[in-house]
């Protein structure tokens, strides 16, 4: 008999990807901080959300195989969180124009009671159009981002605002690396396919 499988988050883009594998789950909603720690590098910081996300949905589920992910996007050395406004997310999309956005989304996949943890991380980067503050305006009433890192949703009409993309994963910038994620489950002992 599988385990049982949840996703440590409430997000409905997450919620979406993991249904494309075709896999009986339920998601929880972990809290957690999300603060970046002091000096914390991107990759460290989704690392370690990631891996928080789904342990904390663990301790209260020790035999199930639950999944956490998190997201940020660097631009200039600098992590851009969720928006949470429109202001901010008009002020983020600026800063981007023109410019290199790297996006880093971790995947963790735990199970308590066998002792099975992995994380890992994979990146995606994105070039950002020059675009007039009228088309940004126009493309967050649009989409309203404002829970989304980076200000923007690639999954829909978010790509008008990219020039080119570059990854090996397209899902990881949607916020959940299905390529790295079937290789978690797999080694957890899910059967994907």
């Amino acid at each position: 008999m599988q385990s049982k499988i949840i996703l440590a988050s409430s997000s409905p883009f997450r919620k979406e990807l993991l249904t494309r594998l075709h896999l009986q789950f339920v998601s929880r909603s972990p809290e957690i901080d999300e603060s970046p720690l002091a000096g914390e590098a991107a990759v460290q910081y989704v690392r370690r959300l990631a891996e928080s996300k789904a342990r904390v949905i663990a301790r209260q589920n020790p035999d199930a195989i639950v999944i956490g992910s998190d997201q940020c996007a660097l631009l200039d050395g600098q992590i851009l969180g969720k928006p949470g406004s429109h202001e901010n997310a008009l002020q983020q999309l600026r800063q981007a124009q023109g410019k290199t956005v790297v996006f880093h989304t971790a995947v963790c996949v735990t199970q308590l009671s066998s002792g099975f943890n992995a994380v890992d991380e994979v990146p995606f980067e994105v070039d950002f159009r020059e675009l007039s503050d009228r088309q940004l305006d126009h493309y967050l009433q649009v989409e309203q981002p404002y829970q989304c890192a980076g200000s923007f949703k690639a999954e829909g009409y978010g790509s008008c605002l990219f020039r080119r993309m570059r990854g090996e994963d397209p899902s990881a910038l949607i916020g959940l690396p299905l390529l790295k994620l079937i290789e978690m489950l797999e080694a957890a002992g899910v059967e994907v396919v």
